[in-house]
């Protein structure tokens, strides 16, 4: 569970996003993150028993506060949500993990999924689809995962990409771009006693489509 106030912070900051009010308030900004670093330390704990997380460590997960403004038409310096990607390396692995987004108002979510890929993953991705798409479609149909990450998200091609015929059974999926899955929390469960337990379950159900993944955009041909 996190502190009501740690939602809190976040909503104050979301309405006053400049470095004098963030440096006044910099002691709710260190107790927001401590908080959300333990729940990180939890998780990763709770993770390992069931997948190998190496010497994953708290600080390999969070991502900074701090938005980088250089080519961003919003100059607002801070983002009003915290993030952590929980998986084999941290963040910066590059290999697809289980993200975690805390923000006020019903945004907070668990995700993963295929973001933004490089284009010989991308290649990789439809080349798999082309051949055998049924595991894939076994996992991300099976009752249990929609129940809870019910909708596909992500970029889609309006046209059929370069290679593939238009009748193509599984044209749908090759026109995707991207795919990821994400389940929502209200701040009432992101308060709760049982926030971690809703988080591992929509871990244990993301899993299978992480490994699928992460094997066939990262596996040397």
């Amino acid at each position: 569970m996190l502190r009501t106030q740690t939602l809190q912070f976040l909503q104050d900051l979301a309405q006053n996003n400049n470095r004098d009010w963030f440096q006044e308030n910099r002691s709710l900004y260190e107790a927001a993150r401590k908080d959300v670093e333990q729940l990180v330390g939890t998780l990763i704990n709770e993770i390992s028993q069931f997948q190998d997380l190496g010497d994953l460590q708290v600080k390999d997960c969070l991502f900074r506060i701090n938005r980088d403004i250089r080519f961003s038409k919003n100059k607002d310096p801070y983002k009003n949500n915290m993030g952590a990607g929980i998986g084999p390396g941290g963040k910066s692995a590059g290999k697809i993990d289980y993200y975690l987004h805390i923000q006020p108002n019903g945004q907070s979510f668990l995700g993963g999924g295929m973001w933004q890929p490089a284009p010989e993953q991308l290649a990789k991705y439809r080349q798999e689809v082309d051949y055998n798409a049924h595991e894939l479609k076994e996992i991300i149909h099976n009752e249990q995962f929609r129940g809870y990450f019910p909708e596909m998200h992500g970029e889609t091609l309006k046209t059929v990409p370069k290679g593939y015929p238009k009748d193509h059974p599984e044209i749908d999926l090759l026109k995707r771009k991207e795919l990821f899955f994400l389940h929502r929390f209200t701040d009432k469960e992101v308060t709760s006693k049982q926030f971690v337990d809703h988080i591992i379950k929509g871990v244990k159900l993301l899993k299978p489509y992480c490994d699928y993944m992460n094997y066939i955009l990262n596996h040397q041909e």
